[in-house]
């Protein structure tokens, strides 16, 4: 995560000419209702469109790796096999890490995917699937932010190692155990994050979206801004990449007081 712009308005309630910011047209509902349903044939073709890719990526090929290299955790060293707990299929999440920064400090966007996906990891192994965290991250560094982040899944520094296991952090990897041998089956590369992470989904769904300039949007609607720029906010809620930021899921947690640049991070070990 590098972004570095700083927001200081709020693109749902402003536009570029100061003025108030375009609205949907008003329709009475028969109207609206035709106008949902013609959008729904497309939702429909999205979600068969979406059908068919999971479709071809079941056929993808795999690629076998050493599943005997070692990653640490809790107990220290194990083999990267035994993060699969005796099931056939993993998943894990690669979440980045800034050597020395305070918990404040670390990857907003890896913040807010595993925030996200540690919900999931109940129901992977419900399906029969494993899950597992991944960072390059110290061990020693990782302890204290899992222990403010509340969480509770298995996490692994996979400091050091190469790829697949190691390196390249910020994506999502699927495996495939046979007895002992171990295979990478898929990989998330730029926005294959997204289907994780149910906010994007939602924020799709409102009338002003991600507030990001990408974003094709009707005349008039309000500006959008830098790429993921509501990753993180300030105490208050507004989103920044100043030097009083976090990493916005963090100000859930007990414990999470304001950052003041200096004071090491504004977060109890």
């Amino acid at each position: 995560m590098t972004e570095t712009t700083d927001p200081t308005t709020d693109p749902t309630t402003d536009s570029p000419t100061g003025t108030a910011p375009a609205r949907p047209p008003v329709v009475d509902r028969d109207a609206w209702q035709a106008a949902r349903d013609e959008l729904l044939a497309l939702e429909k073709a999205h979600t068969r469109a979406g059908d068919a890719l999971a479709a071809a990526r079941r056929r993808l090929p795999m690629t076998e790796l050493d599943g005997s290299v070692q990653v640490v955790g809790p107990d220290g060293p194990v083999p990267f096999v035994d993060l699969f707990e005796g099931r056939d299929e993993l998943v894990v999440y690669q979440h980045m890490w800034h050597d020395g920064d305070p918990v404040s400090g670390q990857c907003p966007g890896c913040t807010v995917n595993a925030w996200h996906i540690q919900q999931a990891a109940p129901y992977l192994r419900a399906r029969g699937v494993s899950f597992a965290m991944l960072t390059e991250g110290p061990w020693a560094e990782v302890v204290p932010f899992l222990r403010f982040m509340g969480y509770t899944e298995p996490w692994y520094s996979v400091r050091g190692l190469p790829a697949p296991v190691g390196v390249d952090m910020g994506h999502i990897a699927c495996f495939l155990r046979d007895g002992d041998r171990v295979y990478l089956t898929y990989r998330t590369t730029g926005r294959g994050n997204e289907p994780a992470a149910g906010i994007f989904g939602l924020l799709d769904m409102t009338p002003y979206g991600r507030g990001e300039a990408w974003e094709d949007v009707p005349d008039g609607w309000p500006a959008g801004r830098t790429s993921c720029w509501y990753w993180a906010t300030d105490a208050d809620g507004e989103a920044t990449w100043g030097p009083t930021r976090r990493p916005t899921p963090q100000w859930t947690r007990p414990g999470a007081t304001p950052v003041v640049p200096g004071d090491g991070g504004g977060h109890h070990h």
